[in-house]
């Protein structure tokens, strides 16, 4: 089979799982319709979409991020001042949180990307605290400690998403959407040179690859898809504040992407889901449902040490019927 035989078996393959995925969230409110279960997968949704930004950065481009939760922030408390605070259309501060996102990781990735690894990390990381502080005292824009309740539901031509049903389905076409994005993405021209990128820097400049320009592009579009989320998480829950933004969420969200898969287009989507799902599930055990919550994520780090989306994709190629790399 020629390379370019092989890139687009595996272009279809992702794309059948793209479709085999919307199917199954299409279809989740038919078989768990209860409330509960709406909300849990809400927010499974919402942490899948930062989880996506995070993993094009981390997964595909090899630039660790330790302060994501930040872009979070920025997103929902743009959505929450321009509404709350100003009155204007919801969707209209969805957008503005999208540009000051943009702004934001614009002059933040300027001088941090000019450097690697764990210095990179720790640069994102003092980032994030300092935000964090940001959220706390900037009382005018945020509202301090308190933060900013009162966040209107959102409306689409008259249609509004104020039930959890009405809710689910937005944020899932978001992802869907967003997803697909992601998939065309990684299999161009711009996702090649991501992935030469996270192989060797100094191979992908010698073939010539602007390689600050591709890691700032990607750190900015990575934090768009977390300004998104923010924005979808104020509405929903239509009261933030900056615990909801905390350098433990940033870790929260790296250890999403590294359990469901780095460099996996499913990887996230499998980390949130588990990072979400799992506490709530563990919750009947009590007080010992940290050490059961503590046991289950080092088991899968020993075990699947290319992430849960690795393990499934060994699992699929040995089943006959499917045979193919369906969440790669």
């Amino acid at each position: 089979m020629s390379e370019k035989d092989s890139i687009q078996k595996r272009i279809e393959n992702r794309n059948l799982g793209f479709w085999i995925f919307l199917g199954i969230m299409m279809s989740w409110p038919i078989f768990y319709p209860n409330p509960y279960y709406l909300n849990v997968m809400i927010f499974t949704g919402i942490n899948t979409l930062v989880a996506t930004g995070l993993n094009l950065l981390f997964g595909y481009a090899g630039q660790i991020s330790m302060g994501h939760a930040t872009f979070l922030g920025i997103g929902a408390y743009c959505s929450a001042f321009f509404t709350v605070k100003l009155g204007w259309n919801p969707w209209l501060g969805f957008l503005i949180g999208v540009l000051i996102t943009s702004l934001f990781s614009f002059l933040i990735g300027l001088p941090s990307l000019k450097l690697r690894g764990y210095y990179l990390a720790m640069a994102t990381l003092a980032f994030g605290i300092i935000m964090e502080t940001f959220f706390v005292e900037l009382k005018s824009i945020t509202g301090g400690p308190d933060g900013i309740g009162g966040i209107p539901a959102l409306s689409l031509f008259g249609f509004k998403f104020h039930t959890d049903l009405r809710y689910y389905y937005l944020v899932w076409v978001i992802v869907a959407c967003l997803t697909l994005l992601v998939i065309n993405l990684v299999n161009s021209r711009a996702g090649r040179g991501m992935r030469a990128l996270h192989e060797s820097e100094l191979a992908a400049s010698v073939l010539g690859i602007n390689t600050f320009r591709y890691k700032l592009a990607i750190f900015i579009f990575s934090a768009i898809y977390a300004s998104i989320g923010g924005s979808l998480f104020a509405h929903y829950i239509t009261h933030i504040t900056p615990e909801s933004f905390s350098i433990m969420h940033s870790i929260l969200i790296v250890v999403m992407v590294i359990i469901g898969g780095m460099g996996k287009i499913w990887g996230p989507l499998l980390g949130a889901g588990i990072m979400t799902i799992l506490p709530e599930t563990l919750r009947a055990f009590e007080v010992y449902h940290e050490i059961a919550y503590g046991l289950i994520l080092v088991l899968i780090m020993i075990y699947f040490t290319d992430g849960v989306a690795g393990a499934l994709n060994f699992v699929f190629k040995k089943i006959p019927f499917f045979n193919k790399k369906l969440i790669s």
